[in-house]
């Protein structure tokens, strides 16, 4: 019987590809790391979008529809889009059913993201890919709740 392959975010690796072009790392998914069953993805950088580049919020317009913008007024909504398809693409290919995705991003957020006034203050809400990958009946966690997911 095979093991379970998943997507994982990846800053959450230590890859810097997050906005300002750092990373998150996580040492607590060295053991799943070295069972070769992770495969890192970043859905901004599969988009199109640079490393670094300026930070991005969802902003909720007035007719239910979103628009992902970056903090000097730059539409990026077709890039994150992009990226989200990109990665769901993968999950398929790969059977994936359950991905761990870094937490309070615009793409990989999951529960809660920012409020798209570039304050730091959270909402509750999910990221372009996360609510993608959700619709899709793929298993979304973060590098906090990760553990609820029984990855092993």
């Amino acid at each position: 019987m095979s093991k379970e392959i998943y997507l994982i975010s990846a800053c959450l690796l230590g890859v810097n590809c997050r906005y300002n072009g750092a990373s998150s790392r996580t040492d607590e998914f060295k053991n799943l790391l070295d069972s070769g069953r992770l495969i890192p993805v970043c859905p901004e950088v599969l988009g199109g979008l640079d490393t670094p580049r300026e930070p991005c919020e969802i902003i909720k317009q007035t007719n239910c529809s979103l628009k992902i913008m970056s903090q000097r007024g730059l539409d990026c909504t077709t890039e994150f889009r992009e990226g989200a398809q990109k990665v769901l693409e993968m999950a398929k290919i790969c059977h994936v059913k359950k991905v761990i995705l870094k937490a309070n991003s615009p793409s990989c957020g999951s529960g809660y993201i920012y409020d798209g006034t570039f304050t730091g203050k959270l909402i509750e809400g999910y990221g372009v890919t996360s609510k993608l990958l959700i619709e899709n009946d793929i298993q979304v966690y973060n590098e906090v709740n990760w553990k609820s997911g029984e990855f092993i």
